[in-house]
């Protein structure tokens, strides 16, 4: 007599043999988590193989480079308001720039040599500064989003550090290039016919704008960025660097125009006689009685 074994009833086939057991899971979530692996292949290798120092190391040189051309663009401003003085002193700047009282005479070659590292700082600084733009229309809508939603002033200023930066690319390069290729056409006469005659006037309002406002936010920026006056109370010391902020630029704003003003005045009362190169009167030779005009001092 044969039996039937009941359906269902019987041994079961060992679990260790087909899957991991609970114990073999637990070993193996140990040691992943031990060597610092993934769980799932590939994840993290694309983080990993991004971390670098690099880029904390060129937003050192960007902001560094961002710092020596504000300082510079506060000199320079105070150079060419020597005009406010008079004549003869903005006549004495810019003769000491072109080496004339050490060297015995005026070589407008060593302005061009500092314009040309000026351009170079100003490149530098430009490439480091794009990585950080909107590259799409995408990405600057979105920001634009982001900025009317949190409606904070700072990230405010960032956009219009921006804005004034890309114009900058073009505005700052006319003049640059020009002081670079024409540097003994700086002096009293010589800016203010470039300024009137040649009709600079209106870039040169622009330019100064622009460049006040970016170099004000930027100078800012920096402070905040590495912690420069920091105390106690960050809102504080954001709060009163605004202030300072916005009274420099305001100074310097106020500064340029009366600048450009006594440029464009003396550039109209001069126009019947452009490209005359102005020399102090201490320096003319005198005409002869019976006629005839005074005479330049070679320079």
């Amino acid at each position: 007599m044969t039996t039937t074994r009941p359906r269902g009833r019987g041994p079961k086939p060992a679990l260790t043999d087909t899957a991991p057991n609970a114990t073999s899971l637990d070993l193996e979530s140990k040691r992943t988590m031990e060597h610092g692996a993934p769980l799932i292949a590939g994840v993290g290798l694309t983080d990993r193989a991004r971390r670098s120092h690099w880029p904390a190391r060129l937003d050192l040189v960007q902001s560094a480079s961002g710092l020596a051309l504000a300082l510079f663009m506060w000199a320079h401003m105070a150079f060419v308001s020597s005009i406010l003085l008079g004549k003869d002193v903005m006549w004495m700047v810019t003769k000491f720039f072109e080496g004339y009282f050490f060297l015995g005479r005026s070589y407008p070659g060593i302005v061009s040599g500092v314009v040309a590292c000026v351009i170079a700082l100003f490149v530098v600084h430009a490439m480091l500064a794009v990585r950080k733009f909107p590259i799409s229309y995408r990405q600057f809508s979105t920001f634009r989003g982001h900025m009317h939603m949190l409606q904070h002033e700072d990230t405010t200023l960032w956009y219009w550090q921006v804005v004034t930066g890309f114009a900058l690319f073009f505005l700052a390069s006319v003049h640059l290039y020009t002081m670079l290729t024409r540097p003994d056409h700086i002096g009293p006469f010589e800016s203010a016919d470039r300024v009137w005659s040649d009709h600079f006037w209106p870039l040169y309002i622009v330019l100064l704008l622009t460049v006040e406002v970016h170099g004000g936010i930027g100078l800012y920026r920096l402070a905040v960025k590495w912690g420069a006056f920091a105390g106690p109370d960050p809102d504080r010391t954001r709060r009163s660097l605004k202030l300072v902020k916005w009274a420099l630029t305001a100074f310097f704003l106020v500064l340029g125009v009366a600048t450009l003003a006594a440029y464009i005045k003396i550039g109209i009362e001069h126009r019947d006689h452009y490209g005359e190169h102005y020399l102090p009167a201490s320096m003319q030779t005198q005409a002869p009685a019976q006629g005839g005009t005074a005479t330049e001092v070679p320079r």
